[in-house]
């Protein structure tokens, strides 16, 4: 019997697959938040004022810049299962991996210049 081969483990979609789980479980997991944060508005005006205040901190405004870039990671990678699943694996695995991490960290970065 064959010891496994550990390669695929180094294998940029399999980095590409890891992303778009871990994103995933990140945002599945800032759900509560979200819905915390939109009892504020059914609370009232001043509440939500409140609320909104206290997230203008600076690590606040950090964390959103990385929901956005993770928001970014999932739909990127989500595209590219897309892609896997109606176009069949193509020798340009690498570079759709490379894109799909390009636009997310694009889509950071352009909300992180828009935040100010």
């Amino acid at each position: 019997m064959r010891a496994p081969d550990p390669r695929p483990r180094s294998h940029p979609a399999y980095l590409a697959f890891l992303v778009h789980r871990l994103s995933g479980l990140l945002l599945a997991l800032f759900l509560p938040l979200h819905f915390w944060a939109l009892s504020h508005a059914i609370r009232g005006e001043a509440a939500l004022e409140g609320f909104l205040r206290w997230t203008d901190h600076p690590l606040l405004k950090a964390a959103e810049t990385a929901l956005v870039v993770l928001l970014a990671a999932h739909l990127a990678g989500g595209l590219r299962v897309l892609a896997l699943e109606f176009l069949g694996w193509r020798a340009q695995q690498k570079t759709l991996v490379a894109a799909s991490a390009g636009v997310a960290l694009g889509a950071g970065l352009l909300f992180l210049l828009n935040a100010g």
